[in-house]
């Protein structure tokens, strides 16, 4: 594990008010401490993790467009408003790694196209393969070594089986002691990586949560256990408004 710990610079903050200072996590947020290889961040949508994953991603001079140092190009609207404002502590610092937004997907493998770089992600375009295919290229080939991995949602373009082929990837990566992941997700497939931390962002505050309290394995699971009348409970919600 190399990034140890992150903090908020609060006093070097402008307005505190505005967004993305005014995130109920983020106004809350002081510092993290990260114990494990592979942590998880979970939320609602505009909860923060995001957020906070792209300006870690900042920190770490990775493209908060998606890719690594050596990724350059541009993306409107990738910039990251709170990578001016955090800390992070390494022990020992390392400069490998890569950023995945799966929204930003599309532009990144036309950046490797451009550059011609299929080599490092297979030897073939990314665009010649279906999108989950091109999340698997990405994950077999460019990832190795020692380096952190920051992943917003990689499970967007991954069929459930995929979704398990990649926590053997996690494993066999992680496993070396050489890679550290940080993935910001929604599937509850990907959170139950075995002795992985979870924190969530749900509660106005980020604080480390069981497998089993997360909300993406209570629906899940009850979902599953009482589908019909789960359903009959949503839908006639809907038709009595």
């Amino acid at each position: 594990m190399f990034l140890k710990r992150i903090e908020m610079l609060r006093d070097t903050i402008p307005n505190q008010a505005e967004y993305p200072f005014s995130i109920p996590a983020i106004q809350n947020f002081q510092q993290l401490h990260l114990e494990k290889n592979v942590t998880f961040f979970v939320g609602e949508n505009g909860s923060g993790k995001s957020t906070l994953l792209e300006a870690i991603a900042y920190k770490c001079q990775f493209n908060t467009a998606g890719g690594g140092r050596n990724n350059t190009y541009d993306l409107e609207a990738s910039e990251s408003a709170l990578g001016n404002y955090i800390r992070l502590s390494w022990l020992p610092k390392i400069s490998n790694g890569f950023f995945l937004r799966a929204e930003s997907f599309y532009h990144f493998a036309s950046h490797i196209d451009s550059v011609r770089a299929w080599e490092a992600y297979g030897g073939k375009s990314l665009h010649e393969q279906s999108h989950g295919e091109s999340f698997l290229s990405l994950f077999l080939h460019r990832f190795n070594g020692k380096a952190i991995y920051l992943l917003d949602e990689p499970e967007a373009a991954l069929s459930p089986q995929r979704q398990l082929a990649f926590l053997k990837i996690i494993y066999d990566l992680s496993s070396t002691g050489e890679c550290q992941f940080i993935i910001a997700t929604h599937s509850p497939i990907l959170l139950g990586y075995p002795e992985a931390t979870i924190l969530s962002f749900d509660s106005g505050e980020i604080k480390k949560i069981d497998y089993e309290e997360t909300d993406h394995y209570q629906i899940t699971k009850y979902f599953l256990d009482h589908r019909e009348r789960f359903l009959e409970e949503i839908l006639r919600e809907e038709d009595d408004e």
